[in-house]
């Protein structure tokens, strides 16, 4: 669990985000980063026994810099007000599903999938899908993954209008096959986070993605 400091860390951050006023207060920051990190090697241990694809992963490869990248942002505000995780079995370089979670004041969700795919990857995940879409569909039907998370995220942003090429609309999974994006996601509210039982709860919850993380991967690393 995080501390009730570090939630309020990031609240006088949003409020104050300058340099001088991060500068003043390093040492607070020094504290949020550890208490971070600690949070991160919790919700580690607590998956890696649920999915041993994550055996070799450490807590500081699954959080982020505070620094935010504004090179090509109108928003020049240089830090981040807000906390994530990213547990993935990939390594740098290779584009792989995963759990995340995403603690900000009013927006806080946890999610599972792959976000937006590159192309290559994108086309592997639908051929994969074309040839084995009854085991997608089992897992979206899966009673646990229906509770908690539902379904994908069908945003229109992220959906074709028209079959994409090579598929017939007739297909029977084309509502799939049109997903640019493959994640679910469930809104939390930011509090769990210094609960006891946030860890636990947490990787419970988490868990229950990893069937549909599994058949992503399976595309991603199919020749």
């Amino acid at each position: 669990m995080l501390s009730k400091d570090t939630l309020q860390f990031l609240d006088d951050l949003k409020a104050n985000n300058n340099r001088d006023w991060f500068l003043e207060n390093k040492k607070r920051y020094e504290i949020f980063k550890n208490d971070y990190l600690q949070t991160a090697n919790d919700l580690l241990d607590a998956l890696k026994p649920l999915d041993p694809s994550l055996e070799m992963l450490e807590g500081k490869k699954c959080t982020f810099r505070i620094n935010r990248d504004i090179r090509f942002s109108k928003d020049k505000t240089p830090y981040k007000t807000h906390l994530s995780f990213w547990f993935s079995s990939g390594a740098k370089g290779q584009n792989r599903s995963g759990y995340y979670i995403h603690l900000e004041k009013g927006a806080s969700f946890i999610a599972g999938g792959l976000y937006c795919p590159e192309a290559g990857d994108l086309k592997k995940i639908r051929k994969e899908i074309a040839f084995f879409y009854d085991d997608l569909e089992a897992i979206l039907d899966e009673k646990d993954f229906k509770r908690e998370f539902t379904d994908f995220a069908r945003e229109e942003k992220n959906t074709l209008k028209n079959p994409p090429r090579g598929y017939e609309k007739e297909h029977p999974a084309i509502d799939l096959l049109k997903l640019k994006s493959f994640e679910s996601a469930q809104k939390i509210e930011i509090t769990a986070a210094t609960k006891k039982d946030f860890v636990a709860v947490m990787s419970q919850k988490l868990i229950v993605l990893k069937p549909l993380n599994d058949f992503l991967n399976r595309a991603l690393t199919s020749e």
